[in-house]
């Protein structure tokens, strides 16, 4: 491996995967160097990181706290996060920001012909036509979901004509083995356990609607041009087989490990190399034992279908049906709202949504903040 160490831009780096990427930086501290870190909210963690890493460039969501920060950094070190990812000293901006914070930076290092280790969902979502023309200039798109980053690494090596379909994989959430008929009833807090992943809140509800997988499959057709109709979803209970690749001579490639979010993140931050040691355990097959594997069953999950919709419709759907989703989450998370109102929202939204074909970006963001507002609006008139 290279001894130049490589520039980092951690955005969102308070957040899961932020935190993550920095142990990561811990694990390999030869190969890493912090140069910025974006935040939100949590100022508190990011003066930690702040102490610790000693970067260039900071920013965190605007408040008291955050001006204080700012102004023992000095004004010329608080950078807003489209500035920092575009920073000449930076390789590499790690995107873990909720929602579309981080859309600007994401097109920002794209166009200045950066490596973005992507892990917002959204981006791609609500802005895939947008992202894929920002990576004309030269920048270079790395997924860190696990499961974008298993089909990727089966792809190193192999031509693009050889991919006959995509295969994502589910663990089904919190409430895999619910009754239906209880799913009414069940509480933010039932749904904020994932049986195998440490993820935000807003995530892992999606995970537990199984809506998180419509919008990976959104994302794996701009990640891999791969047509939606040849992107599958199929129900994983251990997650440790992250996604497949099946290949037109018919024979199957899968990535393996532990359901940790290092192992993708490291991945990504050392491309095109591997790194020398192991971040975590490697994955025993016999420790683990039987493997499983089954159909989704789409009435338990019905948001999946709602999204694989929006994203067929190549045009503004997908932007919609992202907002409210991130409107109906909140509201849920709030307790204003039944956990199957989620799906039945998505539903009532992409009926109501009239979408554009060949969207320009303001067309994409105008569709993601009517979503939101059409959740916003039914929710505050009590419909469901």
């Amino acid at each position: 491996m290279g001894n130049a160490l490589i520039g980092l831009a951690i955005l969102g780096s308070t957040g899961s995967i932020g935190e993550q990427t920095l142990a990561v930086v811990r694990a390999l501290p030869d190969r890493f160097r912090v140069v910025a870190l974006g935040a939100g909210a949590n100022v508190d963690a990011l003066r930690r990181q702040v102490a610790e890493f000693h970067p260039a460039a900071a920013w965190a969501a605007p408040g008291p706290d955050a001006d204080r920060l700012a102004a023992e950094l000095g004004r010329d070190a608080w950078q807003p996060l489209e500035v920092m990812a575009a920073r000449p000293d930076v390789d590499v901006v790690v995107v873990a920001t909720s929602g579309l914070a981080g859309l600007a930076p994401t097109l920002a290092a794209l166009r200045a012909r950066k490596a973005v280790a992507l892990a917002n969902k959204e981006v791609l979502v609500v802005a895939g036509h947008a992202v894929r023309e920002a990576l004309a200039h030269g920048g270079d798109l790395r997924p860190v979901d696990s499961e974008h980053s298993a089909i990727w690494q089966c792809l190193w090596g192999e031509q693009p004509e050889h991919i006959a379909s995509l295969t994502l994989t589910a663990s089904g959430g919190a409430f895999r083995d619910l009754d239906p008929a209880a799913l009414d009833a069940v509480t933010p807090e039932q749904a904020l356990r994932h049986p195998t992943w440490r993820m935000g809140p807003k995530v892992t509800i999606d995970s537990a609607t199984l809506f998180n997988k419509g919008l990976e499959a959104i994302e794996a057709r701009w990640l891999f041009d791969v047509p939606l109709a040849r992107i599958h979803v199929l129900q994983h209970r251990e997650s440790v087989v992250h996604s497949l690749v099946t290949f037109t001579d018919g024979s199957v490639k899968a990535q393996l490990g532990e359901p940790d979010m290092r192992l993708p993140i490291q991945c990504a931050l050392t491309y095109p190399e591997r790194a020398p040691h192991a971040v975590i355990a490697p994955l025993d097959l016999a420790g683990r034992g039987a493997l499983s594997f089954a159909p989704v069953d789409h009435a338990r999950f019905p948001a999946l279908a709602i999204a694989l919709e929006a994203g067929r419709r190549d045009d503004t759907s997908a932007a919609a049906l992202s907002g409210a989703d991130e409107a109906a989450v909140a509201h849920f998370l709030a307790g204003r709202l039944r956990f199957t109102d989620i799906a039945r929202l998505l539903a009532r939204a992409l009926d109501a949504h009239a979408p554009r074909r060949d969207p320009q970006l303001d067309e994409l963001l105008a569709a993601e903040a009517w979503g939101r507002a059409f959740v916003e609006s039914a929710v505050l008139a009590g419909a469901r």
